[in-house]
């Protein structure tokens, strides 16, 4: 493939959160390909819904096409709003859905940036085979090096033609055409955990199980009887938070994610009237002196990357919203090495328990 005109660089496109790894970009050769592909289809006008766009770079580059964008996550939200700002342009001229509503009908085109959850990726393109017209196109890509022989044939399942392009800059497109006739798949799925079952949207983190260092906190997790407004941070589908509810009933618990598909499970999974869930990337949200507790499985992969920025900003946040007297618990991978982190930002940090993969850190 060669370049054309793509304008792949008419518009500055940064990073939400800003990050100091330098290797880390707000978009990929598998975005510039995507522009590129479109701009090779010479399609007047067409209706296009956008998915995954983690930054912004499609939304704001087919910004004249006025698109509906899926927004997964709140941070989402914010960098693709960020940007098309910075750019003087106008978020009234696109179309924000969150991933349950439903798309526009007739769409003629739909731009996917493949996901690392083939099941996401699944899910995304049931959606997408419910309100494409019959000559509708799907442009799909990736990055050259994240290939699953299951992109092919999870493709395969809602169409006819899946032609895959040639390699370029390591990044693929996948065109898909003729879709199959509409069949129905669940949208969830259900984990059982301690005679619990869990109801959870895919895509959101640890499909198969709940995660061993979920399990590993559990296991550890003891409550104060001061602990009365408790906050489960990076919450998911509320595995954390149930745990909570089990050891102290009347306590009030409050659920924090970015992911709106991981705040959306957690309200299948918990309901009671002292339970408040919050779609957020930052504490923001919550007053200074709020919390007695704060309990955390806190992320560090972002789609493909790995990146513990997120999480030591959402730390100091922590020390804020906490009361005098209270305390935040966390597990992470013992590779990670938190602590040389919490303790610039706490008075003291303790060990509470750990094993050969999991450790967990109790900070005043």
């Amino acid at each position: 493939m060669t370049d054309n005109n793509t304008n792949k660089n008419k518009y500055s496109i940064t990073r939400y959160p800003k990050t100091r790894n330098q290797s880390l970009k707000a978009w990929s050769a598998a975005d510039e390909y995507l522009l590129t592909e479109f701009d090779s289809l010479n399609l007047e006008k067409p209706t296009i819904a956008i998915f995954n766009d983690r930054f912004g770079f499609l939304s704001c580059h087919l910004h004249p096409f006025s698109p509906t964008v899926i927004l997964n996550y709140k941070s989402q939200e914010k960098a693709i709003f960020q940007n098309l700002e910075s750019n003087d342009l106008k978020f009234s001229e696109l179309n924000f859905i969150t991933p349950l509503e439903s798309l526009p009908e007739q769409l003629d085109l739909a731009i996917l940036k493949i996901p690392k959850s083939m099941d996401l990726f699944r899910m995304q393109l049931f959606q997408l085979s419910k309100s494409l017209s019959e000559n509708s196109i799907v442009l799909t890509s990736f990055m050259t090096k994240y290939f699953s022989p299951q992109m092919l044939s999870i493709a395969n399942e809602f169409f006819e033609e899946v032609e895959q392009s040639k390699a370029w800059k390591k990044s693929r497109v996948l065109i898909l055409k003729n879709r199959k006739q509409k069949k129905d798949i669940s949208m969830l799925h259900s984990i059982e955990f301690q005679d619990f079952n869990y109801q959870q949207y895919f895509g959101v983190f640890s499909a198969k199980n709940i995660d061993y260092a979920s399990q590993f906190f559990i296991q550890n997790l003891k409550l104060d009887e001061s602990d009365q407004r408790i906050l489960d941070l990076a919450s998911g589908n509320g595995v954390l938070s149930k745990a909570v509810q089990l050891q102290n009933p009347s306590g009030e618990v409050h659920l924090m994610d970015d992911s709106l598909l991981a705040i959306e499970s957690s309200k299948l999974n918990l309901n009671s009237e002292n339970v408040f869930f919050h779609l957020s990337d930052s504490m923001e949200v919550f007053e200074d002196d709020f919390f007695d507790l704060v309990i955390s499985n806190p992320p560090f992969h972002f789609e493909h990357e790995t990146n513990i920025e997120v999480a030591i900003q959402l730390f100091s946040e922590v020390k804020r919203c906490l009361k005098d007297g209270g305390r935040f618990e966390l597990v992470a991978s013992q590779h990670l090495n938190f602590k040389t982190h919490l303790i610039k930002i706490f008075k003291e940090v303790n060990v509470i328990s750990e094993n050969n993969k999991f450790i967990i850190y109790e900070c005043f």
